[in-house]
């Protein structure tokens, strides 16, 4: 999923936050949880949602066949149990014949039937639709080559799902938890998940209450939780130390060493299946056809700088696009081992042989949506690129619905930020990103080669299917179409009285197992 981070809207969240605590509405004594979201959710539909602060919402408002626990470990959801046949292709579902919808509403086989359908119906224009690719006939219907209901799945009845697939795919059970997954509410104002959302306030606050009717209501200790839209993380701060949030979603940049000296074991860091970088539009100029120009651009870049110094949360220097924190992955060689001198030395090379100079700089803007920390490193890749290539960076920053849509669009775009956090542990959801027709390629790259080595990927299983996705990640890194910054680990604020808090690798952290004393 897109991790969104922080557009800007000071004034509402600190106007919002006084507001509050004038009131004693946030206090952390009450039976409600207070949990910052970060940025206003793009969308809180599951067919049009893909920020992360959207997704973290849905996880409590929608359960799908498979749930996740406190771990993120898989367990049942509406299926209470399934199968596959021996071609690993066919998934037959069981549902729970218990599950309702929060009207009370029993949840059937066909809701799931007229979800994925909507999904991939290109009038959707769902920008998360391809995540629905391992099922038969997905692709071909989002491209409009195939009618909607040929879609690989079939209701047998009212609680028993059938399943196709294209091919087999090691990943599909954690395919099964993204909200894009559940369920379809219909135009109904209703939910499939631990809990319902009865108000919205934007630029505010979504508030939650528990579902009665969710199929394992007993398991769920809370009854109201309220996700507080705080679009700066010292905001987030401030109130997290008034006592007006037991949860932040992040923490502020280069406050690490304070935070664990005056909020101890409050701060929680942990490694997270996610990786920061930028992407190049090569599909226009200055950058297409040009890769030795990309390749100056990345070479001066100085990341571990950029990590301690710029951002300070721990994060860890990349190279490449994938997390080596993903099980059973053997990161690729990096693009360079060489030292800093002889990088920059090297970048200055390629920038003269692609015709600029300090008489005739490369001018290029670098866009990101407003936050804190993309400022920040913003402003410091800019300034490693004048320092060391003479290069004019003009910094863009947008609200992050219009930073969005200038991206998807590429018409004026050049350098953008980009980012992807781990729907599931599987190196090909990183790298599916980059294959020529994905609706999140914002980079335009086209690659037959790379598309060839996904699309094998995809027959394939195992270590060969493994060496396959290495090839591909190599590939795009040689070709210099991204430039990779950093890993992200996940830095919440936790409060002492919150019970059920679990780091884990997908940072998912449902609702419904946290508690308070």
């Amino acid at each position: 999923m897109e991790c969104t981070h922080r557009p800007q809207s000071t004034f509402v969240a600190i106007a919002v936050g006084l507001m509050l605590l004038l009131s004693g509405a946030c206090s952390v004594g009450a039976a409600t949880l207070h949990r910052s979201v970060g940025p206003e959710p793009d969308a809180l539909d599951i067919h049009l949602a893909q920020s992360l602060s959207a997704v973290n919402v849905l996880r409590d408002l929608h359960l799908g066949l498979i749930g996740l626990d406190a771990k993120a470990r898989l367990i049942p959801g509406v299926a209470r149990q399934w199968s596959v046949d021996d071609s690993q292709r066919v998934w037959t579902f069981e549902l729970d014949p218990q599950a309702r919808w929060s009207d009370g509403a029993p949840i059937v086989a066909s809701d799931f039937v007229a979800g994925w359908q909507r999904a991939v119906d290109p009038t959707t224009g769902s920008p998360v639709a391809g995540l629905l690719e391992p099922i038969q006939h997905a692709r071909a219907i989002r491209r409009g080559e195939r009618p909607v209901d040929s879609l690989g799945v079939v209701a047998e009845g009212p609680h028993r799902l059938v399943v196709t697939l294209e091919q087999p795919t090691p990943w599909f059970e954690e395919l099964l938890t993204h909200p894009v997954m559940a369920p379809w509410p219909g135009q109904t104002q209703r939910f499939s998940g631990a809990y319902a959302l009865v108000e919205r306030l934007p630029g505010a606050h979504l508030r939650l209450e528990k579902n009665p009717h969710y199929i394992r209501a007993e398991q769920v200790a809370l009854g109201e939780v309220m996700w507080h839209v705080i679009e700066q993380p010292s905001v987030e701060l401030s109130r997290f130390r008034a006592g007006q949030l037991h949860i932040t979603e992040t923490i502020p940049p280069g406050r690490m060493d304070w935070l664990e000296r005056e909020l101890g074991t409050s701060l929680r860091i942990a490694p997270y299946l996610g990786s920061f970088f930028l992407a190049f539009n090569v599909a226009r100029s200055p950058f297409q056809d040009q890769p030795d120009l990309r390749e100056a651009l990345s070479l001066v870049i100085d990341r571990e700088r950029i990590t301690r110094q710029v951002l300070g949360a721990g994060e860890q220097p990349a190279y490449a696009l994938i997390p080596p924190s993903l099980p059973g992955w053997n990161p690729p060689e990096p693009f360079t081992t060489a030292s800093k001198a002889a990088r920059i030395e090297r970048a200055q090379a390629l920038y003269a042989q692609a015709g600029y100079s300090q008489d005739n700089p490369l001018k290029v803007e670098l866009r990101f949506n407003t936050s804190l920390n993309h400022r920040r490193m913003a402003a410091a890749v800019g300034a490693m690129w004048r320092e060391h290539l003479g290069v004019h960076t003009r910094l863009v920053n947008e609200e992050w619905k219009v930073f969005v849509t200038n991206r998807r669009q590429g018409r004026i775009t050049q350098v953008v930020r980009g980012g992807w956090i781990g729907d599931w542990q599987d190196p090909a959801n990183f790298l599916q990103l980059f294959v020529s027709d994905s609706p999140l390629n914002y980079t335009f790259w086209r690659d037959a080669r790379f598309d060839s080595l996904m699309a094998t990927a995809q027959t394939q299983s195992g270590q060969a299917r493994m060496a396959t996705l290495a090839q591909a990640e190599q590939r795009l890194i040689d070709a210099h179409v991204i430039v990779p910054l950093y890993y992200y680990v996940s830095r919440h604020l936790v409060q002492p009285n919150v019970n059920g808090w679990e780091d884990n690798l997908m940072d998912i952290h449902l609702t419904k197992w946290l508690s308070l004393e």
